[in-house]
């Protein structure tokens, strides 16, 4: 899970950033890419193996954030700015995948049986060893995914409900469900 460092007046220094973005700040701006980009391309190529694709969402994702830092509504809505951006950058991807629908085949996944172990899957063994591990990876994938988006990288139940493309109640079942498996295998 990533640290979240804190500004001044406790706010965490990506949400002090956007604010600082939302005024035209560049050097923000440039911080915030620094600090965040290479966590996000990260997440992207592990939902798309197309570097290209990858590169044009990330490309699209800054930009938005450019242009609506002043939308971000952080706290006050129970959302984080790195959820924030994710939640940009996960609708930037599902519009790219749409766009290529149309003119060609979809592009390969980076999920694939034979492929290497995602960098999420490794994060997660590293962080999480011992029986917590072995629990974790024994759940079902649409189950891992909810305690991924909530637990590793902190994102809301309505941020992962967007992530994830399902409805919020879907979202809070689903992660009531891991956590009932989860305490049932480490009991």
């Amino acid at each position: 899970m990533r640290a979240v460092r804190k500004g001044r007046g406790g706010e965490p220094d990506e949400e002090r950033l956007v604010r600082l973005v939302a005024r035209g700040d560049r050097a923000a701006f440039e911080e915030l890419y620094r600090r965040t980009a290479p966590w996000l391309a990260v997440r992207l190529r592990r939902r798309c193996a197309d570097e290209q694709i990858v590169a044009e969402v990330m490309q699209e994702t800054y930009l938005a954030v450019w242009r609506a830092a002043g939308a971000f509504a952080g706290a006050a809505v129970g959302g984080t700015a790195v959820g924030w951006l994710w939640t940009i950058a996960a609708r930037r991807l599902v519009d790219a995948f749409r766009r290529r629908a149309h003119h060609a085949q979809p592009p390969p996944t980076a999920a694939l049986p034979h492929a290497a172990p995602a960098a999420e899957e490794e994060a997660l063994a590293a962080t999480v060893g011992g029986d917590v591990g072995d629990a974790l990876r024994r759940l079902a994938p649409e189950l891992r995914q909810v305690l991924q988006a909530m637990v590793l990288d902190g994102l809301s139940v309505r941020e992962t409900a967007v992530l994830l493309g399902l409805p919020e109640g879907t979202v809070k079942t689903r992660a009531r469900r891991a956590r009932l498996a989860m305490r049932k295998a480490l009991a």
